[in-house]
């Protein structure tokens, strides 16, 4: 223990002070996943009434004190309960973060080359030029580390070659699976049609329309990286870790697409555009 400084008789060491700091990023992290949501009224409500059950016990009041008592004891099950959404994004953000999820960590296996190696560009490129020309929107997710099996099985299941003409086909306002996003996986369409988590960030310009924030909710909570058409404006955008790309032009996409997929920088062989709006995850 390295002892730091002494308040009366209270002696604080460093452990002490990283203690109060990690309790601190805790706290307000967990406001930021609470804030604009019902969740925080949940929490201070219960908050309140886990303080009123201390000042009722410390006051004697023995019969009030048994019924808050009773209702503290199952206080924990019940907070999983009302607060199941927030749980499950609350860890989704943690184990996004992890080492083990990110895909620098598996760059050495030889699978992983050869998934990132097979992979062509133009299919994707020349679908969204073609479909943002029609004003016709569109969602493509390219998977990572994350397979997203849960996100395809509720969609329509494909396992198709890559192709511009199906790609095309896919989001054609006609056709029953253009409703949706299209999950690709390795160098295989994996699924269409599939639903995507929205995001409740507070912070999105009301420009952003409900494909943006089903592309910004996916990439909150998994490393995937989004391709998306606006059917209003027909501008393309990609969307990673919750920061939206907006306005790119065909050279720009492809530069982006290799940066984030291959993390490679080809800059030097055309210049990004940088986005017109970056929404950042809350």
């Amino acid at each position: 223990m390295i002892f730091l400084f002494s308040i009366g008789f209270l002696e604080i060491e460093l452990l002490d002070i990283i203690d109060i700091l990690l309790v601190t990023v805790l706290l307000y992290q967990l406001y930021k996943l609470l804030t604009g949501s019902v969740a925080l009224k949940i929490f201070l409500g219960l908050l309140s009434i886990y303080l009123l059950y201390l000042v009722v016990r410390a006051a004697g009041m023995e019969l009030l004190s048994i019924i808050l008592g009773q209702f503290m004891g199952v206080g924990v099950l019940a907070a999983i309960i009302l607060f199941q959404p927030e749980i499950r994004r609350f860890l989704l953000l943690i184990g996004k973060t992890t080492a083990f999820n990110n895909d620098r960590f598996f760059r050495g296996f030889p699978w992983r080359r050869e998934q990132g190696d097979k992979l062509s560009l133009t299919p994707f490129i020349e679908a969204a030029k073609s479909l943002a020309g029609k004003n016709t929107g569109a969602l493509i997710v390219f998977t990572k580390s994350s397979e997203l099996k849960y996100y395809a099985e509720s969609g329509d299941l494909i396992d198709a070659v890559i192709s511009k003409r199906l790609l095309v086909s896919i989001f054609n306002k006609n056709s029953p699976l253009h409703d949706g996003a299209v999950i690709i996986s390795g160098n295989r369409i994996k699924a269409a049609r599939c639903i995507l988590p929205v995001s409740e960030n507070q912070e999105i310009p009301a420009s952003m329309g409900l494909r943006h924030r089903a592309a910004i909710g996916l990439t909150e909570i998994t490393d995937s990286i989004v391709l998306v058409v606006s059917e209003e404006t027909g501008q393309i955008a990609l969307v990673r870790n919750g920061e939206v790309y907006r306005n790119l032009s065909s050279s720009d996409l492809r530069v982006k697409l290799n940066q984030f997929l291959f993390d490679t920088d080809q800059r030097a062989a055309a210049t990004p555009a940088a986005p017109e709006k970056s929404v950042s995850a809350a």
